[in-house]
């Protein structure tokens, strides 16, 4: 076993491991193997790592896609990632809540699949962000 892998298996024995955000014993927020990321004197996350976990959240976001809707696969590039960024934020249990806008994106009706997902307590809550991914869907052209 090298040197790297030896004091990795020390630190993760000493720190733990944690999959989510918790308190450390000095109040600080804390992730992984002792990674302080509070924000009062944490190092947070990296450019690096924020792209990193953002580039897997995709994958996992289309992954669920295209397992529970047939039709994901079939859109253009801009109406995929219409319905990626809205499931991203919505959550794939919530996502499911619009079915007569799903329905819609699966016949190609587009435009009624816009006004179904504007026609939601979600679009309100944000605001523009809707009012941009269902243009997307609608279109399936990004704005100039």
């Amino acid at each position: 076993m090298s040197n790297m892998k030896k004091l990795i298996a020390m630190l993760k024995r000493h720190e733990g491991v944690e999959t989510h955000a918790y308190e450390c014993s000095e109040g600080k927020i804390t992730v992984g193997v002792g990674r302080n990321i509070d924000q009062r004197g944490g190092m947070g996350l990296s450019e690096d790592e924020v792209e990193y976990l953002l580039e897997n959240d995709i994958e996992r976001v289309i992954k669920e896609l295209a397992k529970e809707y047939p039709w994901f696969n079939k859109l253009d590039d801009v109406r995929r990632d219409a319905m990626i960024d809205i499931s991203f934020n919505l959550g794939a249990t919530r996502l499911r809540g619009f079915k007569r806008a799903l329905s819609a994106m699966e016949r190609e009706e587009y435009a009624e699949a816009a006004t179904e997902f504007l026609d939601s307590r979600w679009a309100k809550q944000v605001g523009g962000r809707a009012l941009e991914l269902t243009d997307l869907i609608k279109t399936g052209e990004y704005a100039e």
